[in-house]
C-alpha cells in the first residue's frame, strides 16, 4: 500500500479528518471563550436556511463521508487492486471516484435534511441539538434496519468485494465504484444520520461511527456485531425516549 495512489487516498482521508477536526474546534473554543480564529470556524459550521447554508452543511457531510466510509471500504479498495497484478486493467482512482460519488448525493441529501430541521426550528445553528422523540426515532430507525434482508444482502456485498467485482467486471472501474458505493450506502446510511443524535460535528461520535462500520464489514468479526448493534441501538431509542418524558 506504499504506491502512490494509496498514499493519494491515506492523504485525502486524513486531510478530511484534519478539516473536520478543525471545523469541531469552535464548540470547545467557544466553551473556553477563547481560541484564534474561532470566528472564522464558527461562521463555517453555522446553520443558514439558504443556498449558502446547505452549500456549508454540503461540504461538511462530504468531508465527514470521505472521513469516516472511505475506511471502511479500504479491504475492497485492496481487493480491487491486487486484481492488478493479474494484469487486469484496473484503475484504481475511478473505482473509488465512483464510491465517493454515492457518498456524494448522500452529503448533498443529509445537507437538505439538516437545512429543513434548522428550518423548523428543531436543530440549532450547529446543528447539536435534537429533541428526544426525534433522537428515539432515528436511533429506533438504525436498530431496526439492523435485522432486515437489506442489510444483510448489503454487507454481504460489502464483505465479499471480490465475488461483486469478478460478477460485474465488464462494468468497469467507475461503474464498479458505484456498485460498492451503493451496497456500503445500504449498509450504513442509518447509522451515517444517527449523527443528528450524537452530533453532526462530534469528532466522538464520528470515530466510534467509523470503528463501528469498518468492523460490521470484516467478515469474521461483523457477523458477531450486527444484531448485537441493532439491539442497543433500540435499548438507547427507548433509554432516550423515557428520559424525554
Amino acid at each position: 500500500m506504499g504506491a502512490p495512489h494509496w498514499l493519494a487516498l491515506f492523504a485525502v482521508i486524513l486531510g478530511a479528518w484534519i478539516i473536520l477536526y478543525m471545523m469541531s474546534a469552535p464548540a470547545d473554543l467557544r466553551a473556553a471563550g477563547q481560541g484564534y480564529g474561532a470566528g472564522f470556524w464558527r461562521d463555517l459550521c453555522m446553520l443558514t436556511p439558504d443556498a449558502a447554508g446547505f452549500l456549508k452543511m454540503g461540504l461538511m457531510w462530504a468531508l465527514m463521508a470521505a472521513a469516516m466510509m472511505a475506511p471502511t471500504a479500504l479491504p475492497a479498495f485492496a481487493t480491487y487492486d491486487e486484481l492488478a497484478s493479474s494484469g487486469a486493467d484496473t484503475r484504481f482512482g475511478l473505482l473509488v471516484a465512483g464510491y465517493l460519488a454515492v457518498w456524494l448525493g448522500f452529503s448533498g441529501v443529509a445537507a437538505a435534511v439538516q437545512v429543513a430541521l434548522f428550518g423548523a426550528g428543531l436543530l440549532d445553528p450547529f446543528g447539536s441539538s435534537l429533541s428526544a422523540p426525534l433522537s428515539a426515532g432515528l436511533l429506533a430507525m438504525a436498530g431496526v434496519y439492523q435485522f432486515t434482508p437489506l442489510k444483510d444482502a448489503c454487507l454481504s456485498k460489502c464483505r465479499m468485494p471480490l465475488t461483486v467485482f469478478i460478477q460485474h467486471w465488464d462494468e468497469g472501474a467507475f461503474r464498479n465504484g458505484l456498485r460498492l458505493g451503493a451496497a456500503c450506502l445500504g449498509c450504513c446510511w442509518a447509522l451515517m444520520l444517527l449523527a443528528f443524535v450524537g452530533g453532526v460535528m462530534s469528532l466522538g461520535f464520528m470515530a466510534l461511527a467509523t470503528l463501528l462500520m469498518v468492523l460490521e464489514k470484516l467478515p469474521e468479526i461483523g457477523r458477531w456485531l450486527t444484531r448485537p448493534l441493532g439491539a442497543a441501538l433500540l435499548v438507547g431509542a427507548g433509554f432516550v425516549a423515557l428520559n424525554g418524558l
